[in-house]
């Protein structure tokens, strides 16, 4: 699959004070939030959904990426929006609510957090090994396309770049300590099923994050590629509540 076909900046300008910034997963293309960006879109919300750097080229270009370098296109973007309003909110999947998380504790003037099945802490023993496992092999199988909705998929890599895990669990360490920092309202979207991120990110977030609002809404009927899943009206659409309840105060 040519996942370049797939991989392309989002930005919508308007005259609202409200901006979106998307964040997608790891592996992944620009494509599995473009829903969400139109939607909010059509709302009149500015909007900027950058590609990651690594992403939409070949899985081995991701093994060269740091965890910086994310980070740095998310300022790039959180900048573009900045000119044009000054709520802003940030919105990720998997990876991208990581970053987000991250994001906001640098940017403690931000509006507001959406994470969807984000990734903030890990359970399973595997990812113990992953500092010694990205010396001795280069990828592993793909996690992508976790969607119940068999209509749906997902345009990412065929492999998981053992590196770029790395990389990822470096970046989410920080975020477990800043976690009681971050005092932005966020809204989590937590699939019941997903068989990538566990329930645990989803609860320990709510659990440790300092926000004075903060909501867990649990999916009934998606699995971790939520935003292109069946409950992806439901998503965008309590979402815009929060953005504009939140844009208010």
């Amino acid at each position: 699959m040519d996942v370049k076909k797939y991989h392309h900046p989002y930005s919508n300008k308007s005259e609202s004070d409200i901006g979106i910034l998307l964040i997608h997963g790891i592996t992944s293309t620009t494509s599995t939030m473009i829903y969400m960006a139109k939607e909010f879109s059509k709302r009149n919300f500015n909007v900027e959904l950058p590609g990651l750097s690594g992403h939409g080229t070949k899985w081995q270009d991701l093994n060269k990426i740091c965890y910086e370098d994310w980070i740095a296109d998310l300022e790039q973007a959180l900048n573009k929006l900045k000119q044009r309003c000054s709520k802003i909110f940030l919105c990720g999947l998997s990876l991208g609510g990581g970053l987000a998380l991250f994001m906001a504790s640098r940017h403690p003037e931000l509006t507001g957090l959406i994470l969807i099945n984000h990734a903030t802490k890990f359970s399973h023993p595997k990812f113990w090994f992953v500092p010694i496992l990205r010396k001795l092999v280069k990828s592993t199988p793909a996690v992508a396309s976790d969607i119940k909705d068999s209509n749906s998929r997902e345009i990412a890599y065929d492999r998981t770049p053992t590196n770029a895990v790395y990389e990822m669990l470096k970046m989410l360490k920080q975020v477990r300590t800043k976690l009681p920092e971050i005092r932005q309202p966020v809204i989590i979207f937590k699939s019941r099923e997903d068989h990538v991120v566990p329930r645990i990110s989803a609860t320990y977030t709510i659990k440790n994050i300092g926000s004075e609002f903060k909501e867990l809404i649990w999916l009934e009927n998606s699995y971790h590629v939520a935003p292109l899943d069946n409950d992806k009206k439901l998503i965008v659409q309590k979402s815009c509540e929060f953005v504009i309840a939140q844009s208010k105060k």
